[in-house]
């Protein structure tokens, strides 16, 4: 089936590179439109058989709503009659002196309710009867107590109990007319010679007036509403005989499981709505049923409209995309025999600029295109002279160029001075300087370069500031042969003697050292000068310090640090300890890498579980 598929998708693509844009642009665009009608429509369908149902569920709600009200107000009134026989006459009277007026009081409480009652009757805890309305002789063939609202009111003595509709027995009837009834049970306590005795209070209430209220509403053609109790037993249902026979069913035990709100259902073969609402002090639930079918029963002419609506669209989105295509293909075109004299290399072409705006704006783009093809052909040349200067220039900027005058100065003073081997020496080490800062243009070099061009650099100050400090240089040979970028340690020994010694009362000493840990090179440079606060030292290598005292150094912290990390990554570095009177240690962190292992890598420097292992001892330079 996939590859059917893909067959006559390729063979429609291939007779579509073999059309006019015109013929495409139109058969497309009636496409994508006929298939964006019978989507709408689908939608619309959708829409209108979603918003039936809805309607018919806010409807439904609304009558259910009305049926709990109506419900509630005939329970209510069955409830103040419960609590009027018991809270005004069981318990201001004492069966041992005031029976008479129980019953008087019963009685006229029965017949004030007369048009909602079947009968009022107060029992004992052992079921016998005290007093009842307006029947009062208890069948010898029952017994009160087996009956489930007796049972009821005994086990949940605090609670009001609602019986399922039942024909109610218990007393002789001389016409033996007996009438279905909703039993309203609850424990009362009786008084009798001034003890306290139990007893169960019942009313029974004409399931007539549940009937009436649920029977008159309305659910549409073949919707019907039914009443039935927590468990799912059913207390009224419009066709509650045929139920009774096994001839019909209802699903009335799954409903009982629902909640509040609407919820859709297939029983028996039939699709179906129903709304649930429980009714207040029984756990009574109001099913509101409403078929589909009644729902959607609009839906066929919905269809049959929707269809006429999309063929008469396709007609006409046909004709109106046959001459807009006309007039869109035309313009491009013309643009499309221009294009292929830029093919051809002819930069000067004239290019077609006519059409719709859209086409005219491309024909505009590709002039502008042309045009920049030739100004960037001219601007390559010049942008590679441009990054050769830059880059010498970079070269030249990393000398300091009073450095140089000043040493230049100390040599022109030694020789009128006739002290010829210490401007030999001079000469000698700032000519072995700038050979290592030049290095070839290499920016990586070796650690031992990088010293060698450190101990030129302190040969030429120590004779300049007159041997005032002392310095020391040790590496470890396989720190001497790891790679490191040039001219990063210089700049910390001049800080160490600008910043460190020239303000000093004693002798300075200036340590350098090389070593290996845990798989990383490091470069230590400490002196015994004044020192700083830990927070100044660490402000030097954001550029935050503000203005520092002293010459400083031409290149700077800050600049060796976005150096290393611009080259190595944000894990290495710089990094500064000192405290005041304490003198400064400058700590460089690179990785433990040869020259060799960032040659093999274009100049690049590896990832460190590319690096190779380096160990050994101290060695003194």
């Amino acid at each position: 089936m996939l590859k059917r598929y893909k067959a006559i998708t390729d063979r429609a693509r291939h007779a579509l590179k073999r059309r006019s844009i015109q013929f495409t642009i139109s058969i497309s665009f009636t496409m994508v439109a006929v298939a964006g009608m019978i989507l709408v429509a689908a939608i619309l369908s959708a829409r209108f058989i979603s918003s039936s149902e809805q309607m018919v569920s806010e409807d439904n709600r609304r009558m259910l709503n009305q049926v709990n009200l109506n419900l509630d107000n005939y329970l209510h009134n069955m409830m103040k009659v419960s609590d009027s026989m018991y809270y005004r006459v069981i318990k201001n009277v004492d069966l041992s002196s005031d029976l008479d007026k129980l019953t008087q009081d019963m009685r006229l409480l029965y017949e004030t309710n007369r048009d909602l009652l079947v009968s009022v009757a107060v029992f004992t805890d052992s079921g016998e009867v005290i007093a009842a309305e307006p029947l009062s002789q208890l069948k010898f063939t029952v017994d009160p107590k087996s009956q489930d609202w007796f049972v009821d009111a005994n086990n949940k003595i605090e609670n009001l109990h609602f019986s399922t509709p039942h024909v109610q027995n218990l007393f002789t009837n001389s016409d033996n007319r007996y009438s279905w009834v909703v039993s309203l049970s609850r424990s009362v306590e009786l008084t009798r010679s001034g003890s306290i005795l139990h007893g169960v209070l019942l009313v029974d209430m004409n399931f007539s007036g549940i009937e009436q209220i649920c029977k008159n509403v309305d659910l549409g053609e073949s919707g019907y509403l039914y009443l039935m109790d927590g468990k799912g037993e059913i207390i009224y249902h419009p066709r509650q005989q045929l139920i009774y026979s096994n001839l019909i069913h209802e699903n009335n035990l799954v409903a009982a499981n629902y909640e509040d709100g609407n919820h859709r259902e297939s029983f028996e073969g039939q699709e179906r709505l129903v709304t649930v609402k429980t009714v207040g002090y029984t756990g009574w639930k109001i099913v509101g049923v409403s078929p589909m079918s009644d729902i959607t029963s609009d839906y066929n002419q919905i269809q049959v409209f929707s269809w006429f609506f999309v063929f008469f669209a396709t007609f006409l989105l046909i004709s109106v995309n046959m001459f807009l295509s006309s007039r869109i293909a035309d313009p491009i075109k013309a643009l499309e025999k221009s294009v292929k004299e830029l093919e051809k290399g002819d930069l000067d072409a004239k290019i077609s600029i006519d059409g719709s705006y859209e086409v005219q704006h491309l024909g505009k783009t590709i002039t502008s295109m042309a045009q920049q093809m030739r100004k960037l052909m001219d601007d390559v040349v010049a942008e590679q002279e441009s990054k050769r200067k830059s880059e010498m220039d970079a070269l030249q900027s990393q000398i300091n160029p009073h450095f140089l005058y000043n040493t230049l100065d100390s040599v022109v003073w030694m020789v009128e001075n006739e002290r010829y081997d210490g401007a030999i020496q001079m000469v000698t080490a700032l000519a072995r300087l700038f050979r290592i800062s030049l290095s070839k243009g290499k920016n990586i070099i070796s650690v031992e370069d990088e010293l060698e061009h450190v101990r030129n650099y302190l040969t030429i100050q120590k004779i300049r500031y007159k041997n005032k400090f002392v310095y020391d240089i040790q590496a470890e040979p396989n720190a001497l042969r790891c790679a490191t970028i040039k001219l990063i340690v210089q700049p910390l020994v001049e800080n160490a003697i600008y910043h460190g010694m020239e303000f000093m009362d004693g002798d300075g000493e200036i340590n350098i050292r090389a070593y290996l840990k845990d798989g990383d090179l490091y470069i230590d440079v400490e002196d015994n000068g004044l020192g700083m606060p830990q927070e100044k030292a660490e402000s030097l290598l954001t550029g935050d310090s503000g203005k520092t005292r002293g010459k400083g150094s031409g290149i700077g912290l800050k600049n060796v640090q976005e150096r290393i990390q611009l080259y190595f990554g944000a894990e290495y570095g710089l990094s500064i300890h000192s405290e005041p009177d304490e003198g400064t240690t400058a700590r460089i962190h690179l990785p433990a890498m040869t020259v060799e292992d960032i040659d093999r890598n274009g100049g690049t420097a590896p990832g460190r579980g590319g690096r190779k292992s380096m160990d050994g001892g101290e060695r003194h330079a």
